[in-house]
């Protein structure tokens, strides 16, 4: 956090508040991590000016709420381009679980170092994230590391056809979920939290789930995360084995509930729509990965009118193969055009599910995803006069900009908690050529192992 306060004066604050307010030409004052008051900016200049507070006086940029991506793998950065152009079981069978079960706590390490690297730069703040089912250790110490704000779990897996090397069983998986919760969640002043992480149904005994659910009673403020209803042949296999869809199985364990964040979700009947409304669950809707894998297009739209909580996330890097936020809210918004029309998810909407969308799956709405009094101090400084963005300078034209016409390269400046870990596109502490050669390293030694 910041020694004393600090001003920050954009020319823009996009606060994302419930009334959607867009200030120009305030201020906003940050007091250790919290944002304490919005005010013009003469009015806090000139009280910085008598109290020796720092200033940030950025003109011709644009503040706004950190990014939320709310379904993320760490683990797979280093996977990057070498599982291109595969359906999703084959996908996982032939590429990801094999290279998943050859990582060690080295090659963990920086798989997630080039992964928080790469998402805080296009101002991601908070991720939602699945590990595999070693080394999750690893992962914290390296989200704690780098300043970042994140729920994490290893990946909960005791049952596995298609990969048998990379599974546990039933007492030891939930025996080691259990003590990472007991040593992370709520770590690194509760800017670390956990969630227990059943990968997906065909690799999760029915035991193993109805136990997780228990561990969630255990620790307060824990999350249900996993995948279902990714694609048509995994959806056919869980009809198989349960002669149910995936969420009506799931509703009927136990398992729905408003901390169930469910990635994809793409193939949802009738009544799974009701369920996933009726319990509260959240959709982590993943586009770009969507796509590459052809698993689908998930009726967002549908979900949205009936008031089912959606969010963003990137998923993999091997099944993206970006990790940028702009990249997911620009498709997200894209693809639903030729379906629902060319009003369906409108640039605003796109990036209210990168923001405080993905606060509320988190339960952390009242905390994070708005620019507002009492909040904490997640905030990204945007420049929105790149050669690829639009000449318009209106208010009006700003979400337009951001989703439409924005990139990771738009991103000036990214502080986490209070605290700049991004600041004139350079990380204040990290090297990310040394981080890159190490990876690179450490993805030759994986390599040899499988």
């Amino acid at each position: 956090m910041n020694d004393k306060s600090l001003v920050i004066s954009p020319k823009f604050i996009i606060t994302n508040d419930t009334n959607r307010f867009i200030f120009k030409d305030h201020s906003i004052l940050v007091d250790g991590n919290l944002i304490t008051r919005i005010e013009p900016v003469e009015v806090l200049h000139a009280e910085a000016q008598m109290n020796g507070w720092d200033i940030v006086y950025e003109p011709n940029l644009v503040l706004i709420p950190g990014f939320i991506q709310t379904h993320v793998h760490l683990c797979q950065t280093l996977f990057r381009g070498l599982a291109d152009d595969l359906e999703l079981l084959d996908w996982l069978q032939y590429k990801i679980f094999p290279f998943e079960a050859a990582h060690d706590e080295k090659s963990m390490k920086y798989s997630a170092a080039l992964g928080l690297a790469e998402l805080i730069r296009c101002g991601t703040t908070t991720i939602l994230d699945m590990g595999s089912i070693n080394h999750s250790e690893v992962i914290f110490e390296q989200i704690a590391e780098f300043g970042m704000r994140a729920f994490h779990g290893k990946a909960m897996m005791d049952i596995n056809e298609i990969f048998p090397k990379l599974k546990e069983s039933t007492k030891q998986s939930l025996k080691s979920s259990e003590e990472l919760a007991r040593r992370f969640h709520n770590s690194a002043a509760g800017r670390i939290k956990y969630a227990f992480a059943p990968r997906f149904l065909l690799s999760c005994t029915d035991g193993l789930l109805k136990e997780t659910i228990e561990l969630l009673i255990d620790f307060r403020g824990t999350l249900f995360h996993t995948h279902a209803s990714e694609n048509k042949n995994e959806l056919k296999a869980v009809r198989e084995r349960t002669n149910m869809n995936n969420i009506e199985f799931f509703e009927s364990l136990g398992l729905l509930h408003d901390r169930s964040c469910i990635a994809h979700c793409i193939w949802l009947n009738e009544n799974e729509i009701g369920l996933m409304k009726k319990r509260e669950a959240r959709v982590l809707h993943c586009p770009s990965s969507n796509l590459k894998l052809g698993s689908g297009i998930a009726n967002i739209p549908r979900y949205l009118k009936e008031e089912i909580n959606v969010s963003l996330g990137a998923d993999g890097a091997p099944c993206n193969n970006f990790l940028d936020i702009f990249v997911e809210m620009r498709l997200a918004s894209l693809i639903q055009k030729p379906i629902h029309g060319p009003k369906a998810l409108d640039a605003k909407t796109a990036f209210e599910l990168a923001t405080i969308e993905g606060a509320k799956a988190l339960h952390l709405e009242n905390q994070i995803g708005s620019i507002e009094i009492g909040k904490i101090a997640d905030l990204v400084l945007i420049d929105l006069n790149q050669i690829h963005n639009s000449l318009d300078d209106s208010k009006e034209s700003l979400y337009s900009k951001i989703v439409y016409s924005c990139d990771h390269s738009n991103v000036d400046s990214v502080m986490i908690d209070g605290k700049w870990v991004y600041k004139d596109r350079q990380f204040v502490k990290h090297d990310l050529m040394n981080i890159r050669s190490n990876a690179e390293w450490e993805l030759k030694k994986l390599l040899n192992r499988i």
